[in-house]
């Protein structure tokens, strides 16, 4: 094998794999990106020095560097090898600077863009219990409504009845009880406010301490 060929391999693997996981979408296509810890964002490999990641949490070698380094290197040595009179020495060293420098704009394209608004999930932000919502759709007396209500920086809606059974009027502010098979139930903001006797039932009880705190 020629290193012109040697090169272009290089090159032709880098690009494929770079364009596969364009496709996938953020460079994770195959599951060929490294394990990060669920708290960072991005993961990291059992017994990864410290210093191998950055402070976004990303390992600088990661699936993304690694293909970039592949396609500059091999398209470096590869048009050097064809179009200059360097020995195969210099090629290789010009190559590998390539690579690298290939690799570190990948690197920071990644932690400047697409990294940088991303935070850590919290599964309590994204629980409904608890939630103060609004009545959209009038809940009939045993029938189902609909409320709206924000979270997690978004605004939702949902189907909704009130708990006790009772007509809840549009506009009406309530607080989500309990969430069931994609249906909220919900009792009025003002019966928890006032604390009133249901708040003895376990589940409404256990809102209006969550409110207080």
């Amino acid at each position: 094998m020629t290193w012109a060929m040697f090169y272009l391999i290089c090159f032709l693997i880098g690009m494929s794999l770079s364009v596969l996981a364009c496709i996938g979408g953020s460079f994770h296509l195959l599951h060929l990106h490294l394990h990060l810890p669920h708290g960072s964002g991005l993961p990291t490999h059992p017994g990864m020095a410290p210093s191998v990641l950055n402070r976004a949490g990303m390992p600088h070698i990661n699936f993304a560097t690694v293909t970039a380094f592949l396609t500059w290197f091999g398209a470096a040595g590869y048009l050097l090898t064809l179009y200059s009179t360097f020995v195969v020495a210099i090629v290789l060293s010009f190559s590998i600077l390539s690579g690298g420098i290939g690799a570190t704009i990948i690197f920071w394209f990644v932690v400047k863009f697409l990294l940088a608004h991303e935070r850590e999930l919290d599964p309590a932000d994204y629980n409904r219990i608890g939630v103060l919502a609004r009545v959209t759709s009038p809940i009939g007396a045993g029938g189902t409504g609909e409320i709206t209500f924000s979270q997690a920086g978004s605004r939702n809606t949902c189907g909704a009845r009130n708990e006790t059974g009772e007509p809840l009027a549009r506009g009406a502010e309530v607080v989500i009880i309990r969430y069931e098979h994609g249906i909220a139930y919900v009792r009025p903001w003002d019966e928890l406010a006032k604390g009133t006797d249901f708040a003895a039932d376990t589940a409404a009880h256990e809102v209006a301490l969550k409110l207080k705190s």
